[in-house]
């Protein structure tokens, strides 16, 4: 996988990192794995919206993208992470929460980047799912914990 643009943690999320003016870029899976997991997926006809919401959400660019070469069906950007945003912290939805990240990530199996992924969901405090994530590639394993705070509704590295 060639090199993509560096995504640096702050405050209020990720934003584009910038050296002399020029993007700095990175080797990691890390650009990836945050783009595959904070990007709203289109819900499944399936699912149930959080309270109050219609909109189904979804990547504008979602119908560009080639048909999968196995089970049919378009291929999406995303997680469905974010229908989860009203959910109680229960072991239930930490298992939702597991199973959505490694849906989202699973293109990199398919695609013949990592050889495989695990996710551990964990909720360390109230209001916050702490998301463990271990890419296991030809040149040994890549973890990262992303850490999600549903009161501002922004993610970070966690420790």
């Amino acid at each position: 996988m060639a090199p993509d643009i560096l995504l640096a943690f702050g405050a209020l999320g990720t934003d584009l990192q910038l050296a002399g003016g020029d993007l700095m870029s990175d080797d990691s899976l890390l650009t990836a794995v945050v783009i595959s997991l904070f990007t709203n997926r289109l819900a499944e006809p399936g699912d149930e919206l959080p309270a109050g919401e219609t909109d189904r959400q979804g990547w504008w660019a979602d119908s560009t993208l080639p048909a999968l070469k196995t089970g049919g069906g378009k291929d999406r950007i995303g997680s469905r992470l974010w229908l989860l945003k009203r959910e109680k912290q229960l072991p239930s939805v930490l298992a939702r929460a597991r199973e959505y990240a490694e849906e989202a990530l699973a293109w990199l199996v398919t695609e013949g980047h990592v050889l495989a992924v695990k996710v551990i969901a964990t909720a360390p405090a109230r209001g916050v799912l702490l998301l463990d994530v271990r890419l296991t590639r030809r040149q040994g394993e890549q973890a990262w914990k992303l850490k999600y705070d549903a009161e501002t509704e922004t993610y970070q590295l966690g420790e």
